[in-house]
């Protein structure tokens, strides 16, 4: 689920800004092109990772979110963290 090279940091990403827009990923995430971003969103929807909401408006609003299994790696990520940091 979490195998790809934008993945883990584009759930970082939800954790800090709970919903973020396609664009604020795109800034955030400067080194992943379009396509990629894309794909890499679409496996984490897929595996009810991320919701995307769709606002039927002209131009296209999408947003994207933490589902609540997503949010519950929050506490194995964390410690991921920690546990880089002791290489530091």
């Amino acid at each position: 689920m979490l195998e790809g090279r934008w993945k883990l940091v584009i759930i970082f990403h939800l954790f800090v800004k709970p919903v973020l827009r396609f664009s604020e990923l795109e800034r955030a995430i400067p080194a992943a092109s379009q396509k990629m971003l894309i794909q890499q969103l679409r496996g984490l929807e897929r595996d009810g990772i991320v919701r995307r909401t769709v606002y039927p408006q002209v131009p296209p609003k999408v947003e994207y979110a933490l589902t609540k299994f997503g949010r519950a790696l929050c506490p194995a990520l964390d410690a991921l963290l920690q546990w880089a940091a002791l290489r530091g």
